[in-house]
């Protein structure tokens, strides 16, 4: 498969990365909003060509798969024309600023008849696919409980994505979608969603407290922070016993299984070694050589309903983003 990738910033490095330790494509181009940032991409990773417009990129007719890496509140606009110019596209987590943005984009795929996943790289890290089985093999029981938290501190910069309300800043946007995705994953979707947050000067959410209920009476804590540091850890409590995933919490290296009535205490590595995101890649290329235009795994529907979560812990603390 034949790679671009739209965005030169820290994460599309880490992608490039990625894409040189897996089998099965390469990247051929990069896009960025000028010729001279991409010119620069290029020369560190090796891209045979550079384009100075996502636009461009997007009409390279020797690129198969666009990796979307640009900040969330231009996913939508950088994704569309890849699609409709009949580029399959993997677009980074969150996939928009909405579920109505991600929802849109799931229909233009689905008129052209493209792949789209979103790049929420922890659905496919052996962890997550160890919680998955534990769960299903009965060995904790029902799940009554899923908490999680995820934050660190940085200073406030209003023009930094992370501070800025017309670029999606906001801990919920940025990290929320790691705690809420483990919710999702493990109980499906809430019936209940409330919130809470302090609210900063720049008018996004610095601090995120997120309560969800489901209709099968069990609660999810998502906690996350731009402006203080988290512990970082999650907790999955069943009536048997209870799945324990050490920070990070979005990339674990091991889990604790402990069963409440025997009194044991299971430790269970789950590496993924020095490309983490290669796992995501090889669900793209095993569902494109399958002709798939969704994910198994990680299904559009999963994305708009872990969006819609989102919007509706962002409507509780009063955040509004431009366009969303």
């Amino acid at each position: 498969m034949r790679w671009g990738i739209a965005g030169t910033g820290i994460i599309a490095s880490v992608f490039a990365d990625a894409m040189s330790k897996v089998e099965g494509g390469t990247v051929v181009a990069i896009g960025s909003r000028t010729a001279e940032s991409a010119g620069r991409f290029a020369a560190a990773f090796g891209v045979p060509r550079a384009h100075g417009s996502y636009q461009a990129l997007a009409d390279d007719p020797d690129v198969d798969v666009v990796y979307v890496a640009t900040p969330h509140a231009q996913h939508l606009d950088v994704a569309a024309p890849s699609l409709e110019a009949g580029k399959h596209v993997l677009c980074e987590k969150p996939m928009s600023l909405s579920a109505r943005q991600t929802t849109r984009m799931a229909e233009i795929a689905r008129d052209n008849g493209r792949f789209l996943m979103e790049a929420l790289w922890s659905r496919f890290l052996p962890a997550y696919r160890m919680i998955d089985e534990i769960i299903a093999s009965g060995e904790i029981g029902d799940v009554l409980a899923v908490e999680s938290s995820f934050g660190y501190r940085t200073d406030v910069d209003p023009a930094s994505r992370l501070f800025a309300l017309e670029l999606g800043g906001g801990a919920l946007l940025d990290l929320g979608i790691y705690p809420v995705h483990l919710a999702h994953f493990v109980l499906g979707v809430p019936s209940q969603v409330r919130a809470t947050a302090r609210i900063g000067e720049t008018g996004v959410d610095e601090h995120s407290a997120v309560t969800m209920g489901f209709p099968t009476g069990a609660l999810a804590i998502a906690h996350v922070a731009i402006r203080t540091d988290l512990a970082g850890t999650g907790r999955i409590t069943g009536t048997e016993g209870a799945i324990e995933i050490p920070a990070s919490m979005h990339c674990p290296l091991h889990l604790d299984v402990i069963r409440f009535a025997h009194g044991d205490h299971r430790h269970i590595e789950t590496p993924h070694g020095d490309a983490p995101f290669s796992f995501q890649i090889d669900e793209v290329h095993r569902c494109l050589e399958a002709g798939l235009t969704e994910s198994p795994v990680l299904p559009l529907r999963d994305s708009i309903a872990m969006a819609t979560t989102l919007d509706r812990a962002l409507a509780d603390v009063g955040v509004d983003y431009p366009g969303a």
